[in-house]
């Protein structure tokens, strides 16, 4: 048999293997396929299986040969790809079929395969980390934000608003382009607040209960609410109340009433070790995400571009179960989401090259996934899904994704690896 690799091109994982099978090789699998097809066929005149495998040649000869080839091109190009070790990730595409009479067949298949390249330095990484230390100042702002949480708003008599109020407001707005109106009723405006739009700001200092207030507003056109990007809308607001936020004291009555802790030394404790929890795991994901970026930067090798589809797919799916998840309709968000999937193409390249560099460190220092683990993982998944691990098993084996799942715990075995072996430094303030 002949066989011939082609490489499309150097910077791709782009194959075309050329492939011929010899003509006696052809002629037997074309007699075999006519002798079974001779035994089942109707033919008028003859008996069925006593038509001659002459006669059956000439009147079937399509269907024969579509049976020969189905039996004969994925078979021997499972034997060169084999021969070849070659690491398929597409279907392989088979084109350029030329079968001549009483002889050979000739044809072309072309797919992606894994990079090869050899792997560089990996071990002893040195790891630069900014100091992730937690201050009384970090404390004291979760404090804060507490405090913010529990404010209550007690109403303003005897003056106008100014910088600083709450004012309750019926709203009615008309954009100029005739769009559909904005209606929204006691809604809490902060006059002055960063958050506030300016023309509200200007338009509502010293303004009393019971006023009406005409106004309009341009918004610019980076304002991401599609209702007012970039367009004027002329508001009428009723002002229904004036109300200014009292906080708490910072006490430990404070502490029982927005907490378990009973006193607000305990609450600050609380607090800090919520935050170090946090900022550990944080430590340990941005030491992961360095140590595959600088994986990265020391390896430069194509990547199968079916695999980096695959990903801009995953990327693009995973933000709208997002969306989802805030209890939005991504159908109703102004957002091009071809132009977004296409942003993810950079960052696509970079997951799939951190995957295969993972899956070579994993094979050279022998790091596998054991039952036990993968296990432990259809557990933790099956209590987010609702299902019974045995269930969430089946059905991944059913779609094909379970080796999916085991590969993501090999690649995160041998981060784990990586950073037992790296250096950690401090970034100089």
């Amino acid at each position: 048999m002949t066989r011939r690799i082609v490489t499309e091109a150097t910077d791709t994982c782009r194959r075309q293997l050329e492939l011929e099978i010899p003509g006696t090789e052809v002629e037997k699998t074309t007699e075999r396929v006519a002798r079974d097809l001779a035994r089942v066929a109707r033919v008028p005149g003859f008996r069925p299986g006593k038509a001659p495998i002459s006669l059956i040649r000439r009147r079937f000869a399509e269907e024969i040969k579509g049976e020969v080839l189905e039996k004969l091109l994925p078979e021997h190009l499972e034997k060169a790809v084999t021969e070849q070790k070659l690491s398929i990730v597409t279907r392989p595409q088979v084109d350029q079929v030329d079968w001549t009479e009483g002889g050979g067949v000739k044809f072309r298949a072309w797919f992606e395969v894994l990079p090869e390249f050899d792997l560089g330095d990996y071990k002893d990484l040195t790891i630069e980390l900014p100091s992730m230390d937690i201050a009384e100042t970090d404390v004291g702002r979760a404090l804060e934000q507490l405090r913010e949480r529990a404010a209550t708003y007690a109403p303003i008599e005897g003056r106008p608003a100014k910088d600083g109020d709450f004012a309750v407001l019926n709203v009615l707005g008309m954009p100029a382009d005739g769009g559909a109106p904005i209606r929204s009723e006691n809604v809490l405006v902060h006059i002055g607040g960063d958050e506030t739009v300016e023309g509200f700001t200007q338009n509502l200092r010293g303004a009393q209960p019971g006023e009406e207030k005409r106004f309009d507003v341009a918004y610019p056109a980076e304002m991401p609410d599609p209702r007012l990007k970039g367009k004027t809308v002329s508001y009428t607001v009723n002002v229904m109340e004036l109300k200014e936020k009292k906080l708490p004291a910072l006490d430990d009555a404070f502490a029982k009433d927005v907490s378990k802790s009973s006193s607000l030394e305990e609450l600050r404790a609380h607090l800090r070790e919520q935050m170090e929890k946090a900022r550990d795991r944080r430590r340990e994901e941005l030491i992961k995400e360095k140590i595959l970026g600088l994986l990265l930067s020391r390896h430069n090798f194509p990547v199968p571009e079916a695999l980096v589809e695959q990903q801009m797919d995953t990327r693009l799916r995973n933000m709208v179960r997002a969306l989802v998840a805030q209890g939005t309709d991504p159908r109703g968000v102004n957002v091009d989401w071809a132009a977004l999937r296409a942003r993810q193409r950079a960052p696509a390249v970079d997951d799939v090259k951190g995957e295969i560099l993972l899956d070579r460190i994993a094979t050279a220092e022998k790091i596998e996934v054991a039952e036990e683990d993968l296990e432990k993982e259809l557990a933790r998944a099956a209590e987010h899904s609702g299902e019974s691990a045995q269930a969430l098993r089946a059905r991944l084996t059913k779609e094909g994704t379970l080796d999916t799942m085991r590969s993501k715990l090999r690649g995160e075995k041998v981060l784990e690896w990586l950073h037992r072996t790296a250096r950690i430094e401090s970034a100089a303030k």
